[in-house]
């Protein structure tokens, strides 16, 4: 599957991590190696005529700025590290929505401050230093610890966030993003398990996004050491967007809703409902990831430009 990703001056978090990864010689050799084959850390630093400690840390970097992929796999003596490219193609805008005449609102919103939701089991929260209240108990998903949540999931079930939208006010909003790192949900990952993920924008549906897998197999970049391997590791980065032309999920147009049909300032807040449609074909549940769990070190983000 080809993986693009598309920033503009904007993301300047990610852009440092990615100019970080790309500020060193031997790293722009590690990606180029990668590009013909999957390649385990020994390898890499037999290729390079490195140590494999430093090959390793490298290829750390590398993962943290989401341009490589490891797995663990079992090897003669253990098992042994694989790494392979993550995205095939990365588009830098040189432009900012204010360079282009717009301002632009950034709200990051921590998964654990969901307002409203449906779970049915599998279901489950996570902090960053264990669980939080019982696995399979939706009462759970009301705990008082669920401010703290860093991944959660569910079977079958929504769960719905409300953004502010005060600063809307006499403005033309002109493009709405949301974006989350998704994927599907089983008992433990499992690679063949469609769902069907949908994203409500002030309860008008947003499109669906088909997850093809409850991901795992390797660690997730940012998991924390208790994690078990054999449950989900990690999700993909999906964007839905609004705009004049119509709503879209990353770059795929998905309907021909615009931006107006959602009615950002007509209610008191912005709110945005990440579930499963009762007669959707692929019912395999949602993993939703925060900071510090999957490969993306981010919340739900909501990116707001207006004029």
């Amino acid at each position: 599957m080809v993986q693009t990703v598309k920033m503009n001056l904007d993301d300047s978090k990610e852009l440092a991590m990615i100019a970080k990864a790309l500020s060193v010689e031997t790293r722009v050799e590690i990606l180029k190696k990668l590009r013909h084959k999957e390649l385990n850390i020994n390898e890499l630093a037999e290729a390079l005529c490195i140590p494999a400690s430093s090959a390793a840390l490298h290829v750390k970097v590398l993962e943290e700025a989401g341009l490589i992929k490891t797995e663990l796999q079992p090897g003669v003596r253990g098992s042994m590290k694989v790494c392979s490219i993550a995205i095939d193609h990365l588009y830098v805008e040189v432009n900012t929505a204010d360079i282009l005449g717009m301002e632009t609102e950034i709200i990051r919103m921590p998964i654990g401050s969901y307002v409203d939701y449906k779970a049915e089991p599998t279901c489950g929260l996570v902090g960053a230093k264990g669980p939080i209240g019982e696995e399979d108990e939706p009462h759970s998903f009301f705990h008082p610890d669920r401010l703290d949540t860093k991944l959660l999931w569910f079977g079958k079930g929504y769960v719905e966030y409300r953004f502010p939208n005060h600063f809307l006010k006499g403005k033309n909003e002109k493009q709405l993003e949301i974006s989350a790192e998704l994927c599907s949900e089983d008992h433990e990952y499992n690679l063949d398990c469609p769902s069907e993920i949908t994203v409500w924008i002030n309860g008008v549906d947003a499109g669906t996004w088909i997850s093809p897998s409850d991901f795992g197999g390797r660690r997730g970049t940012l998991n924390p050491e208790w994690w078990p391997d054999k449950n989900t590791q990690y999700g993909v980065l999906k964007t839905w967007k609004t705009n004049e032309k119509g709503t879209f999920i990353d770059e795929e147009k998905v309907s021909n809703h615009p931006i107006d049909a959602y009615q950002l300032y007509q209610k008191e807040y912005i709110s945005v409902r990440i579930g499963i449609k009762e007669d959707a074909k692929y019912v395999g549940g949602v993993n939703l990831f925060g900071e510090c769990f999957g490969d993306y070190a981010q919340n739900l983000v909501m990116r707001i430009s207006y004029e």
